[in-house]
């Protein structure tokens, strides 16, 4: 593990907004250049459930809902389909992608891997004192959510100790492409979150690779971190089993 430096004396790459995995929001659309504002806002949409899967529009009925015009929606919903939450058909329309069982486990494959391995670089770059001490609180806020049985407040803490660990890697590549994964599986996540059982087992594993962080121990953090996700992962999967079987669709 690095030793700790005084707060403010490293470089600005661990002083940026360290959210990887953004929470999707309408904060700031105004403000946003058209192209951008398009992007944000489809997406907020596809990802939120207010355009359900299945839903087809035309580029024009797109521009129509967001009040805009039809070069930014275009340039949006090209970087929506590299993200595969649409599928654009020429002259069809562009289509919200459904979210089946398969591609869920798919997306999970991919996007666990990414952050075992964003763990890993974080543990051997090392945390400082106040990296320490902010997870430590996240931790601590995580299991009093649990005792009380607030499972969506748990579940917002869940993501923001994941994407701070990951923010801390140092690899802004690793982190741009966890985000995009993280998104294609955010829909599922809202899906299961009434399903989900009191997350005792998840906090434990959290602390459990907490200290292999806090150790800068590489190989037990790698070792420790993916037993976590393959866990949690396969708990995703039943629970989208089931959701998606309570709704005819499985």
């Amino acid at each position: 593990m690095r030793p700790a430096e005084p707060t403010g004396s490293r470089k600005n790459d661990r002083g940026k907004p360290r959210s990887s995995r953004p929470v999707p929001s309408l904060q700031g659309l105004t403000e946003m250049a058209a192209r951008e504002r398009a992007y944000h806002d489809l997406r907020y949409r596809i990802l939120t459930g207010r355009l359900a899967p299945g839903t087809t529009l035309l580029e024009t009925e797109l521009a129509a809902l967001l009040s805009l015009s039809r070069t930014p929606v275009r340039e949006a919903v090209i970087k929506l389909a590299e993200e595969g939450l649409v599928e654009v058909r020429p002259r069809h329309g562009v289509t919200v992608k459904a979210l089946s069982l398969q591609d869920f486990g798919n997306i999970l494959d991919v996007f666990s891997a990414l952050e075992v391995r964003a763990f890993e670089l974080t543990a051997e770059r090392g945390l400082r004192i106040e990296d320490v001490r902010r997870l430590g609180r996240m931790l601590d806020e995580m299991e009093n959510a649990t005792a009380v049985g607030d499972i969506t407040r748990w579940s917002e803490l869940d993501d923001e100790f994941h994407s701070e660990v990951v923010a801390l890697c140092g690899n802004q590549r690793l982190q741009t492409a966890i985000n995009a994964f993280w998104g294609q599986q955010y829909r599922a996540r809202l899906m299961i979150l009434p399903l989900r059982p009191m997350p005792v087992e998840s906090n434990d594993e959290h602390r459990s690779t907490f200290a292999a962080l806090q150790a800068g121990d590489r190989a037990l953090t790698r070792e420790r971190h993916n037993a976590h996700r393959d866990r949690a992962d396969r708990q995703q999967l039943d629970l989208l089993r089931r959701s998606l079987g309570s709704n005819g669709l499985a």
